[in-house]
């Protein structure tokens, strides 16, 4: 059957009935009695300050817009304890998912304005709805092109300042609104040399700063270091006026070095903005954000753009397949996840969407407090094992059975 580019084949359409802890929890709440599916709901998205996560009330006009463009709308409420000494820290955040507006052999320029077209009316809803930080997806501003090998993939690349950030700067002041615009980066102070980077665009429209996606994949389809390599800006935390946000860009997701150095720079809400499809990753998305959500204890925003992306030229990647023109389906399902291990239900998997949430800050330390990771942690012991291991007489730490290898007699 033949793939569409927004929606993926019929396939796949049938796989993402059984995938995916929105489609698990319809199926369980069709055939499970309703305690026992509240107590398999309580497993799957975990408990809020000991209750089920509330949902909050969205404007008519973002619901209109909502409706007319056609994109998944929820919106849901991270609660902390009260305490005597601090006030409620709110934050509202939104994520935004979304498919590519036109085909991948449109003209480029045709391309980057009819991804601004669409994702206008989306963020014009997060507005609407007074969020505070709204992330975009990896590279949001092109195809994800970097399965191809193509160079001509590199005209799309834009400096820190360009034209993306300047679309972003106007919705950025408008509604007094912090945004994460993860783009293809072209460093025109550096030999024009390109990364994959994330600008954090201020509420007044000043762009605050940058970070560069630290891990880069090559695995399957993904050589991306064909574009660019890895990141030189460490672990930077943005304070702004809203809270303390990291981005911890795409496959970053999967070290979890790279989440806790994020946490021990003091971060209150990370984000991880990615491109990946069902095959590859699927079975790690609900679980690797909220592990580090819950060991770093902090927020974290998941990220993944939607929809199957065909390329005019056919490609392999080394791994014995077949010459294909598609990564694969993009399958969505952004979501949030919280420090106490409690998350939302996920954007769909085939359609463009925002994600809101409130959560209060305060639930950061809350669960510091509570399980105290920082000060049971022997952060010496894993500095001395790094720089042991870093040495090239390095020698593992393995003891072994003496009698193991002794001749029996």
């Amino acid at each position: 059957m033949e793939k569409s580019e927004e929606n993926g084949s019929t396939d796949e359409k049938q796989r993402g009935s059984i995938c995916g802890y929105n489609s698990l929890q319809h199926l369980l709440s069709e055939n499970l009695n309703p305690q026992l599916y509240q107590e398999v709901s309580r497993l799957l998205l975990g408990m809020n300050c000991g209750k089920a996560l509330e949902t909050i009330v969205i404007p008519e006009s973002a619901k209109a817009l909502s409706s007319k463009h056609d994109f998944d709308l929820q919106a849901f409420e991270f609660s902390a304890d009260k305490e005597l000494l601090r006030e409620p820290r709110v934050v509202r955040v939104g994520l935004i998912q979304n498919s590519i507006a036109l085909p991948t052999t449109a003209p480029f320029s045709d391309q980057k304005k009819a991804l601004f077209e669409k994702l206008g009316p989306i963020i014009d809803a997060a507005g609407a709805s007074g969020v505070n930080i709204l992330c975009l997806q990896e590279a949001w501003m092109m195809p994800f092109a970097f399965c191809t090998r193509e160079k001509r993939w590199c005209e799309l690349a834009e400096p820190v300042n360009g034209e993306s950030t300047q679309f972003l700067q106007e919705f950025a002041r408008k509604y007094n609104m912090v945004i994460v615009s993860p783009i293809l980066e072209r460093d025109i102070n550096h030999g024009e040399t390109l990364w994959n980077t994330a600008v954090i665009i201020g509420n007044n429209g000043n762009i605050i700063g940058k970070h560069r996606k630290n891990h880069i994949p090559r695995v399957g389809d993904f050589n991306e270091s064909t574009y660019y390599m890895e990141g030189n800006t460490g672990h930077p935390v943005f304070e702004t006026a809203y809270g303390k946000i990291a981005v911890n860009i795409c496959y970053g997701r999967h070290h979890p070095l790279n989440w806790l150095a994020f946490g021990l720079n003091g971060a209150e809400i990370v984000f991880n903005p990615s491109a990946t499809v069902g095959e590859l990753s699927e079975p790690l998305w609900p679980i690797e954000a909220r592990n580090a959500a819950i060991a770093n204890s902090y927020f974290v925003g998941s990220i993944n753009r939607v929809g199957t992306e065909i390329f005019p030229n056919p490609f392999t990647s080394g791994d014995g397949k077949p010459q294909h023109s598609d990564f694969g389906h993009f399958y969505g399902s952004s979501h949030f996840s919280a420090p106490d291990a409690s998350c939302t239900p996920s954007l769909s998997r085939f359609k463009d969407g925002l994600v809101i949430s409130d959560m209060d800050i305060n639930l950061c330390r809350q669960m510091k407090d509570k399980w105290g990771f920082r000060m049971t942690a022997r952060y010496e012991l894993y500095a001395d094992m790094f720089g042991r291991y870093l040495k090239p007489d390095f020698e593992p730490q393995v003891i072994t059975d003496p009698l193991l290898h002794k001749k029996s007699s």
